[in-house]
């Protein structure tokens, strides 16, 4: 099983903007995939699949970025997700612009 987090901010006026990449890529998965339709649960917009038989949830969290964790933590109690099996995606000022950085 895998979460996916895509984290940013719910507003329109952050909607195309530097701090929402990580919705952008939930989007990304979402249609590359075939996800399900997003649903409002757990404070956020969540699809459920499968990519290469392996169950994937993935979430972007209505909470805005700093109180992403309330949405978060919810669903891994929820579906007792691992941490290990949670990967966030999210901008970072100290990455130069179009460069990634994985932990």
């Amino acid at each position: 099983m895998l979460l996916f987090v895509g984290l940013g901010n719910p507003t329109p006026n952050s909607q195309n903007n530097r701090h929402n990449i990580g919705f952008k890529i939930v989007d990304t998965i979402n249609q590359k995939f075939s996800l399900s339709k997003q649903k409002p649960k757990f404070k956020g917009l969540l699809t459920t699949g499968n990519i290469k038989e392996k169950k994937v949830y993935a979430i972007k969290p209505l909470t805005f970025m700093n109180n992403s964790g309330i949405c978060i933590r919810e669903l891994l109690e929820y579906f007792k997700i691992e941490a290990e099996d949670v990967i966030v995606f999210h901008d970072d000022l100290d990455v130069e612009f179009g460069k990634i950085k994985a932990k």
